[in-house]
């Protein structure tokens, strides 16, 4: 199930907002998140709703959302990976992550498979 409410602590810190609670609570107000009181919590703790969160924090949210659990199983393959990436000089890492959140993975291994065919 995904998470639809998030806390200003859970918040603070991702790119494009503040890195404090106080600092997103403050952006929040002056941009009218939606927000909720948290439950079972004393004081004034509120919680924004994620659909009234600016665009791009929505999407590093729904990046970190927990794996699957058959993606533990796979460690090999995730130490190949990260060797792969270690390798990659920043520049190359850099253009990568930002393809992949941009366009998607199926959408890289389009364009490999376009370049395999072009290239036989």
């Amino acid at each position: 199930m995904k998470k639809l409410w998030f806390t200003a602590k859970e918040l603070a810190g991702l790119e494009g907002l503040p890195t404090s609670p106080q600092g997103v609570n403050l952006m929040a107000r002056r941009e009218g998140w939606k927000n909720r009181r948290k439950r079972g919590v004393q004081g004034k703790a509120v919680e924004y709703y994620a659909e009234s969160l600016p665009g791009e924090i929505q999407g590093q949210l729904s990046l970190g959302e927990p794996p699957a659990p058959y993606q533990s199983k796979r460690t090999d393959a995730l130490q190949i990976w990260s060797e792969a990436y270690y390798q990659l000089t920043e520049t190359e890492r850099n253009t990568i992550v930002k393809y992949i959140l941009r366009y998607g993975l199926s959408s890289l291994l389009a364009r490999i498979e376009e370049e395999e065919k072009r290239v036989k």
